[in-house]
């Protein structure tokens, strides 16, 4: 024999328990696309934050791995009679200097020449407007080239390294810091 109880009757009606269970369900899918979107949302920031330090990193890493450039440069000369004795750095000037446009080649780097190596001390209006590149220049890219400006004790042995050489040349800058080849020309 099979005895049945009877249920207990439930106190909400079928509209209540049906309006409770999709209050519920409602509330559970909010609560599951809450996380989602702040998961997502925490996501986000923290690849953020990596790629900002990975910019700054590298931002701080470029100097130090600047390695030496080559350029084509109009190669003038000076000597020591034609003006001061003294570089704009304040050194006194010497074979083996050269000006150069700071903002290009920074001042302390050795620029190597065909025949010997100088080093980056002095500056100058003409260096920095390029006005004997932008005169003498035949192509596009002696136009844009840059002006290095070499120093000699005398103006016999500027003209004599002048008329040996031509005008546009490729140099190559070591940065300073950076002294490899700097004794080979």
């Amino acid at each position: 024999m099979v005895v049945r109880t009877a249920r207990a009757p439930t106190k909400a009606s079928a509209p209540e328990i049906f309006r409770n269970r999709t209050k519920a369900a409602f509330l559970r899918r909010s609560v599951s696309k809450n996380k989602c979107s702040v998961g997502r949302l925490g996501n986000k920031v923290e690849t953020m934050k990596l790629s900002y330090t990975l910019l700054f990193l590298l931002s701080l890493a470029a100097p130090a791995f600047a390695r030496e450039e080559s350029v084509l440069a109009r190669v003038t000369s000076y000597w020591a009679s034609e003006g001061s004795k003294f570089a704009s750095t304040g050194r006194r000037l010497r074979a083996g200097h050269c000006a150069v446009d700071p903002k290009r080649i920074p001042y302390g780097s050795k620029v190597v020449f065909p025949d010997a190596v100088c080093t980056a001390v002095d500056t100058g209006t003409a260096v920095i407007s390029r006005k004997a590149a932008r005169l003498c220049g035949r192509t596009a890219s002696q136009l844009k080239a840059i002006v290095v400006d070499r120093f000699f004790e005398t103006k016999q042995d500027a003209d004599a390294w002048s008329n040996a050489h031509s005008e546009f040349m490729m140099l190559r800058v070591l940065p300073v810091g950076d002294r490899s080849g700097a004794t080979e020309p």
